[in-house]
């Protein structure tokens, strides 16, 4: 396939196993892990866990990336869109709340097929980096349930230095208007468990208290009926460890001016704990 499924427009040639494009991945599915995993938002991980296919290859480069070793060294196993079918009726078997696709945008071609071969009956969550191409999403309308976008920057110099992404405050902020669209005022069920919705996630970043407060404001002027998830698990990994204002965790005092803004703005969501800094809550990349 020539493939323009991100951003990047690569227009790059993928086969099934490799490809020439940024995110270097075939169009096959490359997995790392598939089991339910508890450390999402309450009502997407609940009691009984969110079914997570973790995927290899992004179309992001975050040099401060806790998954570095599936986003950049692309570790994993490639599978056929029947298989990942059948990963996801045996994670539904085992009681989870959703089917949890974690960076799964250079496979949007595999997962269409799969959720064609075999649809859940529980919801389907699209876990992404935020910076995706609008009409790649509207693609997807039908299919998933739940969006978690992250939102990294309010800067797209900064998005060019930690992402090398460029025009990423547009195009970010265009997809999302395209996730509200289709999946409207969240919706949950009796338990508290999200069954429909957009929960837009942001990761505080040492040192850059300002770029999150702008990330807030953009939220607060752009969007409605979403929830933020504001997220203090920052820990320097990659290429983070060598540079100069990301090799550290964030200060307490960082982290509650962010919050305080958060409440400030009356934009309602989650906050994690500052506790959840810890590389014991990193995958272990097992499939």
């Amino acid at each position: 396939m020539i493939c323009n499924l991100c951003p990047r427009n690569c227009n790059s040639l993928r086969n099934e196993n490799t490809g020439r494009g940024f995110c270097k991945m075939g169009y096959l599915p490359k997995v790392a892990r598939i089991a339910p995993h508890m450390w999402e938002e309450p009502c997407i991980s609940g009691t009984k866990g969110s079914g997570t296919v973790f995927f290899s290859g992004c179309t992001l480069n975050c040099i401060f990336c806790q998954n570095y070793e599936i986003s950049a060294k692309n570790f994993g196993k490639v599978i056929s869109a029947n298989q990942l079918a059948k990963e996801f009726e045996n994670l539904e078997n085992m009681g989870v709340h959703n089917i949890n696709l974690v960076s799964p945008t250079p496979y949007v071609d595999s997962i269409i097929k799969a959720l064609d071969i075999y649809r859940p009956n529980i919801p389907v969550v699209y876990n992404c980096g935020g910076y995706e191409k609008t009409d790649t999403i509207k693609r997807l309308e039908g299919y998933v349930d739940i969006y978690l976008p992250d939102f990294k920057y309010s800067s797209n110099e900064l998005a060019r230095k930690y992402s090398c992404a460029d025009n990423y405050v547009e195009i970010t902020t265009d997809a999302i208007k395209e996730m509200l669209r289709q999946t409207g005022k969240p919706v949950f069920d009796n338990n508290g468990i999200m069954e429909k919705g957009t929960i837009i996630r942001h990761l505080v970043l040492p040192n850059h208290t300002k770029n999150s407060i702008g990330v807030i404001d953009i939220l607060n002027n752009n969007f409605d009926n979403y929830l933020i998830s504001l997220m203090g698990q920052y820990i320097p990994c990659g290429k983070a460890k060598e540079t100069e204002k990301l090799n550290r965790t964030v200060t307490k005092r960082e982290y509650n001016k962010v919050r305080d803004y958060v409440v400030d703005c009356g934009i309602e969501g989650f906050a994690q704990e500052l506790s959840s800094a810890d590389e014991k809550y990193v995958p272990v990349w097992d499939y």
